[in-house]
């Protein structure tokens, strides 16, 4: 007698929003009402919205940043609602990675310094850059190189002396340090021109691919959205 088949399970999606609802004060409407929104681990997905669509909101869920009123925000399998502030700032520490949109850099701080910084926080990112890179210094320096800022003083100078252009590649770098399970990037390429746009997406799909990070990469511009595995208009998912 032959025994019952079995189906291994699928693997959890690596960011999955359900029936989420948001908004920023009780009296106001709904910025957000996504009742399904899901990214397979590895994936690298393209949002694309325009301004004030709330594609930044979005991130921030994700990120557990901000929780909804009501919904589940899940992340690699984990269920970030019920999380207090504090769990969720480890998490994001340990397994996402941000760029910005405003950039976040520390301005008194040095190149190296500044994209070192998850690693301050985090002994997950710190062990896996230390893995990669001999020490966590050697990894930022691999990273600034990889993406145009192989500077001889990237241990000294500091991001206010560089241009908006490269204080951009600087944010992304402090984002795959520690290969994070996730990149969440938010109109990461606005200071770059054409030129450089293609080379620093080209470079980030690089990056994610070398650890299998899954990447949401969010901009108001289409013409970015070739290469990536899948492009989502905010406005067919979110039904405010």
């Amino acid at each position: 007698m032959s025994s019952p088949s079995t189906t291994a399970a699928s693997p959890a999606p690596a960011i999955r929003l359900e029936r989420v609802r948001f908004r920023w004060r009780a009296d106001s409407p709904l910025t957000l009402a996504i009742d399904d929104f899901r990214l397979d681990a590895g994936e690298r997905v393209f949002l694309h919205g325009p301004s004030g669509s709330g594609k930044s909101t979005l991130l921030s869920l994700v990120g557990g940043v901000l929780v909804p009123e009501a919904g589940d925000v899940h992340v690699l399998g984990t269920a970030l609602t019920p999380l207090s502030a504090a769990a969720r700032d480890r998490f994001r520490a340990d397994h996402v990675g941000f760029v910005f949109q405003m950039f976040n850099l520390v301005p008194y701080l040095s190149l190296v310094d500044n994209v070192t910084l998850p690693c301050l926080f985090s002994r997950a990112r710190r062990d896996r850059a230390t893995s990669a890179g001999g020490s966590v210094a050697d990894e930022a320096a691999r990273l600034l190189d990889r993406l145009g800022l192989g500077l001889a003083d990237i241990h000294t100078r500091r991001v206010a002396d560089l241009s908006v252009g490269q204080q951009q590649r600087v944010a992304a770098a402090r984002a795959l340090i520690g290969a994070p399970e996730i990149v969440v990037a938010d109109e990461p390429t606005s200071a770059l021109d054409t030129d450089h746009r293609e080379a620093f997406v080209r470079l980030l799909f690089e990056e994610c691919a070398r650890h299998g990070t899954t990447l949401l990469f969010v901009s108001h511009d289409a013409a970015l959205a070739s290469g990536f595995d899948r492009t989502i208009r905010l406005d067919e998912v979110n039904r405010p």
